[in-house]
């Protein structure tokens, strides 16, 4: 792995046993043929974006509406849970009283209370709220549903939102996504090939940050990378080799920015957190999710289009051989009590805050929402079960109307009382906020599917 961030990797002067390159023509391009002969040109016609990023906060497991976003009060005690409900600094609206710094900015997001989905299977309803369509998701069984994977929104913004820079135009800071052990569909480039496939960086909690996908040849070892010139032979012969494969310019611009991720010392010290205050860090939180906020906050004031965030890899508890996913069947008031929501209370309001101060929330689009929400009634393990009927989301930045509420449920949270709306809504949603119209979805081979979202902005129509 490439070990990058908190003073543990080492560059031109030299690569330690620990912290070195990994360096792969075949996984750092991730390309096949037929990849490469369907790169096409951005197409046009585009749409004034009030987003120049999207930060995806994606809260893999599906957490409680009840407890979160959409609390019910007056609902017996079975279904409302043991919490209680909080003011918010918007006047008339309310969330779970495990979250009072975001309670305390609730006039910079908008909470959308009246999402439902198809399937109550993470694995499919993951691959749903991706990519919008149940095309090509596998369920826990095994089955897959039927049609190819459509590509992440990460993937259809990288697409059409390609930028200057050196770095990718789509980062996933965390590992692949799973449910009991499986691996989803929906995290890549789907139909528009694995060019759009995300860069993907994981969090270690010694060593910083890492590129998984960046692999060494099987004769390469650390210790044949142990001077300068040796690492940049190896660069150049990969670069000769890539050259082989293929004159295309976009191939040429997507291997060129691998291998910027690389070399470039800018790069490097951009994954590297040591370079931020430890104040500001303490205010992300000393934890996976909150460093992987502050690392998404890095990538968008460099340019990146699209950075997503998973809160975990796997949407079991560590009880269940997981890490911390939001899969709360049972202990859910404990797990919610003890680590989920303040971990979220103090990493979100941080990145809201830190965005503002920056003068970037206005151009980035953050969207925190899993895959489903949780079953209002309580089970006898004090947890709470699968509910894709109804859930709930927050949004903040890149046009949003903040202190807004789109959409009910009814009384028990159990499905939407109005404004009911879908991921491909919200997929529709993103893309309307970076300026990606129909036409350019049209163009990309995809369907328009799902409507834009406009209460979000400020206008009913």
């Amino acid at each position: 792995m490439l070990l990058l961030g908190r003073g543990q990797q080492r560059t031109c002067q030299g690569v330690s046993r620990r912290e070195f390159v990994q360096v792969g023509l075949s996984s750092v391009l991730g390309l096949t043929w037929a990849d490469l002969m369907r790169v096409r040109a951005n197409p046009g016609g585009e749409t004034a974006p009030r987003a120049r990023s999207v930060i995806l906060l994606w809260l893999w497991g599906g957490p409680a509406q009840l407890d979160t976003w959409d609390p019910k009060p007056n609902a017996p005690l079975d279904f409302r849970g043991p919490f209680s409900s909080i003011p918010t600094r918007v006047a008339g609206t309310r969330i779970g009283e495990l979250f009072p710094q975001i309670a305390d900015l609730a006039d910079r997001f908008a909470i959308l209370r009246s999402l439902h989905t198809s399937s109550s299977d993470h694995g499919v309803a993951g691959t749903i709220g991706l990519t919008g369509s149940i095309q090509g998701s596998v369920n826990l069984g095994g089955q897959a549903a039927g049609g190819a994977v459509r590509p992440a929104s990460g993937s259809v913004v990288a697409r059409a939102r390609r930028h200057p820079g050196s770095l990718p135009p789509f980062l996933v800071v965390g590992g692949k996504l799973h449910q009991g052990k499986k691996s989803i569909t929906g995290e890549g480039g789907g139909t528009l090939g694995a060019l759009y496939d995300p860069f993907r960086l994981e969090y270690d909690a010694e060593a910083g940050f890492r590129i998984p996908a960046l692999q060494l040849p099987r004769d390469l070892t650390p210790e044949r990378l142990h001077d300068r010139q040796r690492l940049l032979d190896t660069v150049g012969l990969i670069e000769r080799q890539a050259a082989q494969l293929t004159s295309s310019r976009s191939i040429d611009d997507y291997r060129a920015q691998a291998l910027a991720m690389l070399t470039s010392p800018d790069a490097l010290r951009l994954f590297d957190l040591s370079q931020e205050r430890p104040a500001m860090l303490d205010q992300y939180g000393r934890t996976r999710f909150g460093q992987s906020c502050v690392l998404a906050r890095r990538l968008v004031e460099h340019g990146v289009p699209f950075v997503q965030v998973n809160w975990s890899d796997h949407v079991e508890a560590e009880e269940d051989s997981g890490d911390g996913g939001w899969d709360h069947h049972y202990r859910n008031f404990q797990l919610m009590q003890d680590r989920h929501a303040p971990w979220l209370d103090q990493a979100y309001a941080a990145l809201i805050r830190d965005l503002d101060e920056r003068g970037l929330l206005a151009s980035t689009l953050v969207v925190a929402v899993g895959e489903f929400g949780r079953s209002p009634r309580v089970n006898d393990k004090a947890g709470r079960d699968h509910w894709e009927h109804c859930y709930s989301a927050l949004l903040a930045g890149g046009g949003i109307h903040g202190g807004r509420v789109v959409g009910s449920s009814d009384a028990r949270a159990e499905r939407p009382h109005d404004r009911p709306v879908t991921p491909a809504d919200l997929a529709a949603t993103i893309y309307h906020a970076v300026g990606i119209n129909s036409e350019q979805i049209v163009t990309m081979g995809l369907p328009v599917t799902g409507s834009v979202i406009h209460e979000l902005f400020g206008s009913g129509v």
